[in-house]
């Protein structure tokens, strides 16, 4: 049966269920991947009363192939999609190489114009604390490939990844790499994340890192 949820907030209200009684009295820091995951984090940071942040990221694509090649953390990193063989990286950075630095270079700049030099989240701030990395839908590895190379230098208490949906395939590879996985409902055919939600009425990017900033700000 197809589980379907009035809002990402209600969602995420969800999921803090699941999450608060082992991680109430926990130092933790809840990660966003995306505008979406903000409104599903919210009620999540709020039962646990921690930090919400945002990891922004911004995808480079194959041309002509529907495909991520990988995605431009705000640290300016490029970090290649988990789901690529070596052999198709290389092959497609030989045809493609100028055109993807293009597009990286791109990304870096519209992040900057965006969030600032300086991000808004950095390795101090998520530094021996469980971070909860959460998503509204994970259909797609990437942007969970550029938060674990983010996260790599940083020694945590715990690495826990929370959605609402996930499709089969990224349950699959990411059950490897978490201590624990918070999924509310997979899907074996995933029909992209809006389908699963009756509102999706978010606010721009925009809005959705000046309220992250003014969060962080109030935290610090």
């Amino acid at each position: 049966m197809t589980m379907y949820f009035q809002s990402r907030h209600e969602a995420g209200e969800q999921l803090a269920v699941q999450l608060f009684e082992k991680y109430r009295y926990e130092n933790t820091a809840v990660v966003a991947l995306s505008d979406g995951a903000v409104a599903v984090g919210e009620p999540i940071a709020a039962k646990l009363h921690c930090v919400l942040t945002m990891l922004v990221s911004e995808d480079v694509a194959i041309p002509g192939e529907g495909q991520s090649l990988g995605a431009v953390s705000q640290e300016g990193t490029f970090t290649y999609s988990s789901e690529l063989e070596a052999s198709e990286i290389r092959e497609y950075n030989t045809e493609f190489h100028g055109y993807f630095e293009e597009k990286k270079r791109e990304a870096f700049h519209k992040i900057n114009n965006l969030i600032g030099d300086g991000g808004i989240i950095d390795h101090d701030m998520l530094r021996e604390r469980t971070v909860i990395l959460i998503s509204d839908g994970l259909s797609d590895i990437t942007p969970l490939d550029v938060a674990l190379d983010f996260l790599k230098p940083v020694k945590l208490a715990r690495l826990v990844i929370a959605a609402p949906v996930a499709s089969v395939d990224v349950v699959d590879r990411v059950h490897m790499v978490a201590d624990e996985l918070h999924i509310l409902d997979v899907k074996a055919n995933y029909l992209g994340t809006d389908h699963y939600y009756e509102q999706n009425d978010l606010p721009t990017h925009e809005q959705t890192i000046a309220k992250i900033n003014q969060i962080i700000l109030n935290w610090r």
